[in-house]
C-alpha cells in the first residue's frame, strides 16, 4: 500500500479485475469479438487460441459483456484433465441444474432439455464459453459436439468458443476430434504485443489508476516489454514489482533496474 500513497495511486494498478468499460480494447481483442459474434450467429464453434496471459481469459469476459443479458445467457466453464462426465456436470451447474447421475446419457438428455427450455421456452440463446479447453483430454474431443446436435444437427442452439494454449488447435487435428473440429468457422489468436503495445497498455492501466503521466521511462518500458515476452500477465506483475522497487528507493522514476529487481521475484 506504501507504494501507492508514494505515486499517488487511487487504485490497485495493473489487476486482472478490471470492469468491463476499462479493459483496453486492442486490435486483437476486436478480432476476437468480431469472430465470437459471427460463431454466435451461426449457432458453430470459434477457437481463441494464445500463450498464458496473452489475455484470452479477458478477451472472451469482454466479449459475453457485449452481448445483450436478455437475450444471451453465457455459459462458463473452466477445463480440466477430467472425464466428459466433469464437462457435463460442470455444464448443468452452469444452467442450474444439479444431479448425482454418472450415465452419460442422463447427463446428455438433461443439458438437451435444459437448452431447449432456454431457447423455446424463455427464447434466450446460450452460449458454451470452455476456458483451458487445451487442458481437455482427446476423449473428451470426441465426444463434445454430441451436446450441439439438436433435432438431427438441424438446430444450432449452442454455439461453442474453446479457448487455450497454442496445443489446443494441434489437439482438435487428431482424427477423433474432426465431429468437432469440423464446426469450427472461426479462429482468433492472440499474440504478445509489441513494444508499442505494450507502452500502450501501461498507460492505459497506469490512468485507470488515477496517474495522468506515467513514471515509467523509455527504458523501464522496454525492460517491461522483453521481461514479460510482450504476454500481458507477467507485465503486470513487472510493472507493479517496479513501482513498489522504485518507491523503496523513493525513486519517481521507475527504470530498468527496478523492473530487473521486479523480474527477480517472479517466474
Amino acid at each position: 500500500m506504501a507504494y501507492r500513497a508514494f505515486f499517488g495511486l487511487a487504485r490497485e494498478p495493473f489487476g486482472a479485475d478490471l470492469e468491463l468499460k476499462a479493459i483496453l480494447q486492442t486490435d486483437d481483442l476486436l478480432g476476437v469479438q468480431e469472430r465470437f459474434q459471427y460463431a454466435v450467429r451461426l449457432g458453430a464453434i470459434a477457437l481463441v487460441t494464445g500463450e498464458v496471459g496473452a489475455g484470452k481469459s479477458t478477451a472472451l469476459r469482454w466479449c459475453c459483456g457485449q452481448l445483450h443479458p436478455a437475450k444471451y445467457k453465457p455459459l462458463w466453464i473452466t477445463a480440466s484433465a477430467g472425464s466428459i462426465l466433469e464437462v457435463y456436470r460442470q455444464l448443468l451447474a452452469e444452467l442450474d441444474c444439479q444431479t448425482a447421475s454418472s450415465s452419460r446419457a442422463t447427463l446428455t438428455r438433461m443439458i438437451k432439455q435444459q437448452i431447449h427450455d432456454l431457447v423455446i421456452g424463455k427464447k434466450q440463446q446460450p452460449l458454451l464459453v470452455i476456458d483451458e479447453a487445451s487442458l481437455l483430454r482427446l476423449d473428451v474431443f470426441a465426444e463434445l459436439h454430441t451436446i450441439t446436435q439438436f433435432e438431427g444437427d438441424s438446430k444450432p442452439w449452442l454455439p461453442v468458443v474453446l479457448a487455450g494454449q497454442n496445443n489446443l488447435a494441434d489437439n482438435l487435428l487428431y482424427r477423433t476430434a474432426i465431429p468437432l473440429a469440423s464446426r469450427i468457422v472461426a479462429r482468433s489468436h492472440l499474440k504478445a504485443v509489441n513494444r508499442q503495445g505494450m507502452e500502450e497498455y501501461l498507460g492505459h492501466h497506469l490512468k485507470i489508476a488515477g496517474l495522468k503521466a506515467t513514471p515509467f521511462d523509455e527504458q523501464a518500458v522496454t525492460a517491461v516489454h522483453q521481461g514479460s515476452g510482450g504476454l500481458f500477465r507477467k507485465a503486470n506483475h513487472l510493472a507493479r514489482g517496479a513501482m513498489i522497487a522504485a518507491a523503496a528507493e523513493k525513486s519517481q522514476t521507475v527504470t530498468a533496474e527496478h523492473v530487473r529487481l521486479a523480474d527477480s521475484e517472479i517466474f
